[in-house]
């Protein structure tokens, strides 16, 4: 089993920043793909950002130049740098972390832009 914990979502303004983190415990972290998703009202869950064991990282289209994926395997952690954000960037974010067949999500956060 692995837990993950989300943190620092909240309000900003268009063109703002935010930092999101997830703390893994559970599971030895250098072995997890981690991957940041979100889900915006009506929509369907979608992939932001992927990142492999390895450091191999993978983003959408509507985020790449904005969004930067990074990993703390010391920290078991696992971030979401959002800069110049935008209204439909709005959502809820959940972490994930795949191993094997396996996926785990954390309870998402809270991401809301506008003026």
């Amino acid at each position: 089993q692995v837990q993950l914990v989300e943190s620092g979502g909240g309000l900003v303004q268009p063109g703002g920043s935010l930092r999101l983190s997830c703390a893994a415990s559970g599971s030895p972290f250098s072995r997890l793909v981690m991957g940041w998703y979100r889900q915006a009202p009506g929509n369907k869950r979608e992939l932001v950002a992927s990142i492999t064991n390895g450091g191999s990282t993978d983003y959408a289209d509507s985020v790449k130049g904005r969004f930067t994926i990074s990993r703390d395997n010391a920290k078991n952690t696992v971030y979401l740098q959002m800069n110049s954000l935008k209204p439909e960037d709005t959502a809820v974010y959940y972490c994930n972390a795949h191993r094997v067949i396996f996926d785990y999500w954390g309870q998402g956060t809270q991401v809301t832009v506008s003026s």
